[in-house]
């Protein structure tokens, strides 16, 4: 049996596991992320990680990471200010010079929102299918597209980055990539907490807003149902586009039970065609697993292809 080590690089804490290539987690390590340190530190802590689960039989590495990667490279072509100076940094010469004892081994970086999507269509939600469209709410919107069981990046490496769709309901909103009228400006967590301070006149965390939403507080029931309606919206249009064998819901946000969920699945009933009706629509499976579990993957993938 072959094993590879995932890693699920974070913005303020990294996880890594040794992962079975039958997909059985078989040691985990986590570390703080130095991200505001700079890329130097951030690739001492997941060469650290990676030295302490190696064993013999290890095929690779594989990482998924916050920012648009160059899969082909290896190196992050984007990323916002959460990772200081990450844009540029090669994280295959990086690990690998950290790690010389054992030479010029695999190595292959995903953004970390693509490698949940593979650990989901692998081991998770997506099992089965030969197609799925993943979506990730949290701190962010993200999102990732697998056709014909292969992940599709696209030409400038931001294929299922959906978090930067305009959409109605966000007209005149800041998204943090800078631009107006995104979604991640009223779907994510932080825009849902900026709308209920702009409505209810006071700050309340996102736990906080859904559990007064539960309550039928006018004003978080609102801002609530707001960022489900227009991630349904987002939603609805790539899926009409893509026509994936599923779609896949991930994230903090997507936690929030029934009061977000709700509006999701009615919006997206009423306004899908006929055609996708049926259109499965699921809560993500594998929690904090599935990116580790993905990003350990990419290693099999890679393998195996080398001997196709």
């Amino acid at each position: 049996m072959t094993s590879a080590i995932g890693v699920d690089l974070g913005g303020t804490k990294t996880a890594a596991a040794l992962v079975s290539d039958d997909g059985t987690i078989e040691a985990r390590l986590t570390a703080p992320t130095p991200s505001a340190v700079g890329p130097e530190a951030v690739l001492d802590t997941v060469a650290t990680l990676v030295r302490g689960l190696w064993r013999g039989d290890v095929a690779g590495v594989g990482i998924g990471t916050a920012g648009v990667v160059d899969a082909t490279r290896g190196s992050i072509i984007s990323a916002t200010d959460t990772f200081a100076g990450w844009v540029g940094t090669d994280l295959v010469a990086g690990l690998r010079a950290r790690l010389p004892e054992h030479g010029a081994f695999p190595v292959e970086v995903r953004n970390d929102v693509d490698a949940h999507a593979l650990g989901e269509f692998w081991l998770g939600a997506g099992r089965g299918r030969d197609s799925m469209l993943m979506v990730a709410v949290g701190t962010g919107v993200g999102g990732a597209v697998i056709v014909d069981s292969r992940l599709r990046t696209g030409a400038h490496h931001v294929a299922g980055e959906i978090g930067h769709m305009p959409v109605p309901g966000a007209e005149g909103l800041r998204c943090a990539c800078g631009r107006p009228g995104h979604l991640e400006a009223v779907a994510a967590g932080p825009a849902i907490e900026r709308a209920y301070e702009r409505l209810a006149g006071e700050r309340a965390s996102g736990r906080e807003i859904v559990a007064l939403a539960e309550a039928g507080d006018p004003p978080a029931l609102t801002v609530v149902r707001a960022s489900a309606t227009a991630l349904a919206r987002a939603i609805c249009g790539l899926a009409t586009v893509l026509d994936p064998g599923c779609v896949v819901v991930g994230g903090g946000v997507a936690l929030a039970g029934d009061v977000w969920w709700g509006p999701l699945l009615e919006t997206c009933r009423a306004e899908l065609i006929d055609a996708l009706a049926h259109l499965d629509i699921l809560p993500a499976a594998l929690g904090q697993d599935a990116a580790v579990l993905g990003a350990a993957r990419t290693i099999f993938d890679t393998r195996e292809a080398a001997h196709e």
